[in-house]
């Protein structure tokens, strides 16, 4: 089963991408999690934050890319149906064994009754660096 948790990309370059996740009450995960109170996993924000910065590597040519290591994770807000997640990556070194590490936040934009966001500024729900690597395979 493949999840593509980035509905739309705002910016994308290849030094940075500025992309979004609609969270609707028809994603069948969320009936789980949490009864009563659903809201996106963590490790769903951690996936979106990846496909965005998998899209700028991309960019540059570089395929084939999965999350090697996180460090640094922070989770703050909740993200429930009817919000947005926003994803901001910023490409910040490529290192010579061939991985790349991004400065990455997730930002949850709340509507008001008027559909205008709330919140001049988003609240941070995940916060981190990650690090992609080339995918391994054996021969």
């Amino acid at each position: 089963m493949k999840f593509v948790l980035v509905d739309r990309f705002l910016s994308l370059d290849e030094n940075a991408a500025v992309a979004v996740k609609n969270v609707t009450a028809a994603e069948e995960y969320l009936a789980d999690h949490f009864p009563g109170f659903p809201v996106l996993p963590g490790v769903f924000m951690v996936e979106a934050l990846t496909q965005a910065a998998r899209a700028v590597l991309e960019k540059r040519g570089m395929h084939r890319m999965v999350l090697g290591e996180v460090k640094a994770l922070r989770y703050g807000s909740f993200v429930r149906p009817g919000e947005t997640l926003r994803v901001e990556v910023t490409l910040e070194k490529l290192r010579d064994d061939g991985c790349a590490v991004f400065k990455a936040v997730g930002s949850v934009l709340r509507l008001g009754t008027d559909s205008t966001a709330v919140a001049a500024v988003p609240e941070t729900a995940v916060s981190g660096r990650l690090i992609l690597r080339p995918l391994r395979t054996t021969d």
